[in-house]
């Protein structure tokens, strides 16, 4: 039986043994410039990473900033997928790029301010590590650069829902 299984991300050994081939620009995004490499919590590291980035879109009329994060999701799908072929595995932990995008989906229409980053940064963070469904279906089932992105995209969704409703119950109090 010969069947395509996306592994457990639980359990992650395979990222004591990725090694990225830094002459490669993709491998550079997909790393999250080298953020991923993190031993411990490679996500949660790759996610504050992302962090400048957002600093720097967050100023952009919400049209504009769309285009960008739609763009760099697209991106994403060749970018991971092409790195994950190059190191031989499915869905390595120390790829990062879907992190990012996910968290500039979740802080679209943000209120300014350093405490909704931190909302928002720790809600995006809850709903990648938890993955409840669809989420851990999506990561689970799709497979590919696609696969490493779209789950971490539907979390930033939902972390986006319950970012935008805490908003709305702040400006009704």
């Amino acid at each position: 039986m010969n069947q395509h299984i996306k592994p457990n991300h639980a359990a992650r050994p395979e990222r004591d043994r990725v090694e990225p081939d830094w002459r490669r620009w993709h491998h550079w995004l997909a790393f999250g410039l080298g953020s991923g490499l993190a031993p411990k919590a490679p996500g949660t590291w790759g996610t504050l990473a992302a962090v400048p980035l957002y600093l720097l879109l967050s100023p952009l009329p919400i049209g504009v900033y769309l285009a960008v994060v739609a763009a760099l999701f697209a991106l994403g799908i060749w970018v991971c997928g092409e790195t994950a072929r190059d190191l031989g595995l499915d869905d390595p932990s120390a790829i990062v790029w879907d992190e990012w995008v996910g968290l500039l989906v979740t802080l679209a229409l943000a209120p300014d301010g350093w405490g909704w980053l931190l909302v928002g940064f720790g809600l995006f963070r809850l709903f990648d590590i938890v993955k409840p469904w669809p989420i851990r279906f999506l990561d689970r089932s799709v497979h590919g650069g696609l696969g490493i992105m779209i789950d971490d995209v539907v979390a930033g969704l939902m972390a986006w829902l319950v970012l935008q409703g805490a908003v709305l119950v702040v400006a009704l109090a």
